[in-house]
């Protein structure tokens, strides 16, 4: 009897034991004191030492609660806050948020709260959902040991703040994590090893991608099958490096850090790659639409895939995985520039050069940008290609002298003139399809930032090009700033309304009438085919189909469907579907506005006109290689077939003899012409029978 007495006893003390020690298990803060947050570029841990508590949280029964901090700062929008645990696994609570206002004054962070930080407005004060997943720290590790709050301010030298105080509550209503296990789309998969991603110097991490084809599953408990080995990561960009969904540059590289030649999803061999992250372009596609359709009109644009990624265990939503604008075989394939290349023809080409933010070698036009209204009165060209460490004095002095005689030549009371004029140094072709397509667009960004051109060597052509297209975030419809909302006007005017800096080019062309005549014909070739409405709205809907489900885990993890993200125009679509409606209707009244504005008179071979008639047919159309011509009986002895390309220039003549009494099939090799819009005529004896449009695949 006594001992059933005692074991009672016994019970009943360990129950009440437990429960003391779960109650006190389940409402413990710890705190730590702060100091000056670094505004020189540099970031800074406050440490929060934690012992006494369970050795192991998990989601379930006992983890981290909330997170808590005081701080003081000019400009939130440039602080960074992360947290990380014992065992590296970091979270971020507030990336970028909270604009130019000042300040977090008793800001929490909680799982289970019902506003995102994301979607509050500074000073923060009250408890929000942290940025990342706050669960995947409650990840079974032991929490006794050193908790750090990772403070970086993103914009040096501007403005200063303080963290006052900060803390950490664990208890019995542990944060969950949301985590995906599958994809549709491929899967890619980054690890730190407990290092912060910077802004600066790439890190050494790893990476592995699952991609089990067309119609699989990709889980993330699969082989990793495209890729699995190391790579250097840094945040990329300029005002996207301040959203919350981080865009990276990648090397892949091998296990002594080398860069590492790999072709990835099907992308060719290439060590430098782009992890793209559409936050702010909420159909998650702007940029894929415009390269897709870049290629379409044979104007090379980079390639990339959609995937999903996780990063460290936090799923960080849909990305693309790009190439990069890169000269090579496999990229802008133009010539290559060594250091041995500094006369005669091997110094004429190629290059590469960028009108952007300055980050490298660089000069200043001799011409004053367009007057309207100017920022820096300046423009400014960068040679990116051979890169900075790379390119010898003579190399940059000859492509800023070759650029500064187009503009000497632009500029000059000549300027139209075949042979002295602009069209001497540049590529006319090439220059009407960048501005058709940053004018269709409305692109806010064109002329002034991310705008490219590039020259080969005088062997291989040797003018300057427009392009590649880079950078359309803020494209179609999806700018509230410079007439970027609106289906109307002309984005090359945009500093008649925007303090910029704009080439004084684009004014000088459209006073040039043959320039505005071909570009009237290649508009109107474009609308027929690949700027036709249906041909713009399948590539939409071809690729709004790829990411109907993984879409659904992006605005999960970003939810802001329906919350304004600069520089997002009004109204803001509530779902994806709305959104998705709200750019093809602007896609409309942008191109029945183009239609009516383009300007130019189109006569496509000079005073020609186009005849559709029954004295020939061609075949295939579109082809690829061979070209039949079915000529019909024909009176006169000898035929000669001539090929236009859309500005009305020959690229191809070829004469035949013809039998007057039998009909013949004639035949043209085309595999050498580039893929495009074409005219074939044929004349009998120079009389004129016919034109036919043609399109080479």
């Amino acid at each position: 009897m006594m001992k059933t007495i005692q074991r009672g006893n016994l019970r009943n003390f360990l129950l009440l034991f437990l429960l003391a020690y779960h109650q006190l298990a389940s409402a413990q803060t710890f705190s730590g004191f702060g100091g000056p947050i670094p505004d020189n570029g540099n970031s800074i841990d406050y440490s929060i030492p934690i012992s006494g508590i369970p050795a192991s949280i998990d989601t379930l029964n006992f983890g981290i609660e909330t997170v808590c901090i005081n701080a003081t700062h000019t400009y939130d929008a440039d602080l960074e806050f992360y947290l990380i645990a014992p065992d590296g696994s970091q979270v971020g609570l507030s990336l970028g948020n909270g604009g130019g206002d000042d300040n977090y004054t008793g800001t929490c962070f909680n799982y289970f709260a019902t506003t995102s930080i994301t979607q509050a407005s500074a000073p923060f004060t009250g408890t929000f959902k942290p940025q990342g997943q706050l669960g995947i720290v409650n990840n079974g590790q032991n929490p006794n040991g050193t908790w750090k709050l990772h403070i970086m301010d993103t914009y040096p030298f501007a403005d200063t703040g303080n963290l006052i105080d900060w803390s950490i509550t664990f208890g019995n209503t542990p944060a969950q994590a949301y985590v995906v296990n599958q994809s549709n789309i491929p899967l890619v998969i980054l690890k730190t090893n407990g290092q912060t991603i910077s802004g600066t110097t790439k890190i050494t991490a790893q990476m592995g991608i699952i991609d089990n084809g067309a119609g699989a599953i990709n889980h993330v408990t699969d082989s990793f099958n495209v890729y699995n080995g190391f790579i250097g990561i840094n945040i990329r960009g300029s005002s996207s490096s301040g959203f919350p969904q981080k865009q990276y540059a990648l090397e892949t590289r091998d296990s002594s850090g080398n860069n590492l030649n790999v072709s990835l999803l099907g992308m060719d061999s290439e060590n430098d790659w782009i992890l793209y992250a559409p936050y702010t372009d909420k159909s998650l596609m702007r940029n894929r639409l415009t390269y897709d359709l870049s290629n379409d009109m044979n104007r090379w644009a980079i390639k990339g895939r959609f995937c999903e990624v996780i990063l460290n265990g936090e799923y960080l939503g849909i990305y693309e995985l790009t190439e990069t604008i890169k000269r090579g075989n496999n990229r802008l394939d133009i010539s290559k520039l060594t250091t041995i290349d500094t006369t005669g023809d091997s110094l004429t080409g190629g290059y590469i050069v960028k009108i952007d933010r300055v980050s490298g070698p660089s000069w200043v036009s001799n011409y004053l940008p367009d007057q309207t209204n100017m920022f820096n009165n300046q423009i400014i060209y960068q040679c990116i290609y051979p890169k900075p460490v790379n390119i010898l004095p003579i190399q940059l002095n000859y492509i800023k002298q070759y650029v500064d005689s187009f503009e000497s030549a632009l500029a000059s009371s000549s300027f139209t003139d075949t042979l002295i004029g602009w069209r001497k140094y540049a590529d006319e072709n090439s220059f009407i399809d960048y501005f058709l397509f940053n004018e269709l667009t409305k692109n806010v960004d064109a002329y002034t930032l991310s705008t490219f051109f590039f020259k080969d060597k005088n062997s291989k052509g040797g003018k300057l090009q427009m392009g590649p297209n880079w950078d359309y975030n803020l494209a179609w419809h999806n700018a509230d700033y410079c007439t970027g909302d609106l289906a109307t006007g002309w984005i090359y005017r945009k500093n008649d309304f925007c303090q910029t800096d704009i080439p004084f080019w684009w004014k000088r062309f459209l006073s040039d009438t043959q320039y505005k005549n071909h570009m009237k014909c290649r508009w109107n070739d474009l609308r027929s085919t690949v700027l036709d409405t249906n041909y713009i709205f399948n590539k939409i809907d071809s690729i709004a189909s790829y990411l109907d489900e993984a879409k659904d885990r992006h605005f999960l993890q970003w939810p802001i469907l329906g919350t304004y993200v600069w520089p997002n125009p009004s109204p803001l679509a509530n779902t994806y579907a709305e959104e998705l409606d709200h750019m093809k209707q602007w896609i409309i009244d942008r191109l029945n506005w183009m239609d009516n504005n383009v300007p130019g008179i189109c006569t496509p071979l000079g005073n020609e006109t186009l005849i559709s008639n029954k004295e020939f047919t061609v075949y295939p159309n579109p082809v690829t290689e061979i070209l039949n011509i079915n000529a019909f009986p024909l009176k006169g002895n000898d035929a000669t077939v001539t090929v236009y390309d859309a500005s009305g220039q020959v690229v191809l003549v070829k004469n035949f003899k013809i039998n007057t009494y039998h009909s013949q099939i004639l035949t043209l090799d085309l595999k050498r012409i580039q893929k495009g819009f074409y005219f074939v005529k044929i004349s009998v004896d120079d009389l004129e029978i016919g034109i036919k449009k043609i399109i080479k695949m």
